[in-house]
């Protein structure tokens, strides 16, 4: 099983990016997905998460209205769209995958322990 995730890249504060995360190997069109970042020097957080049918979408405060979660399951895709983009959203971005445990609580699904596979990361630097 693997997530690969792709579209980091530099940009400047203000801009956009458009991650996307492929998964293969197995579906997970049943199964929570979430996206979590790591900034240098800081623990990985939370970033957004969505329901296995993208009915419902979470996310952390600090990107709120800001980043948009979505997700294919026909493509067994995930996107996170980053707009007004910050310095300070400056990390490595990862994509994770419930594997079937459950999730049902919203507090759960800023949880990491609550994803079992996990991206290699994509990393976004935003330039002030």
């Amino acid at each position: 099983v693997q997530l690969q995730a792709s579209g980091g890249g530099l940009v400047q504060a203000g801009g956009s990016l458009r991650l996307s995360c492929a998964a293969s190997g197995r579906t997970f069109i049943r199964n929570a997905m979430g996206w979590f970042r790591q900034a240098p020097g800081k623990e990985r957080e939370f970033a957004a998460a969505i329901t296995w049918n993208g009915a419902i979408t979470y996310y952390a405060d600090s990107v709120k209205g800001r980043f948009t979660i979505s997700r294919d399951n026909a493509k067994n895709m995930v996107y996170l769209q980053m707009n007004s983009l910050k310095p300070e959203d400056t990390a490595v971005y990862y994509c994770a995958a419930n594997g079937g445990g459950s999730v049902y609580y919203p507090r759960e699904y800023y949880d990491p322990r609550k994803y079992d596979y996990w991206g290699q990361g994509t990393e976004v630097t935003v330039s002030s």
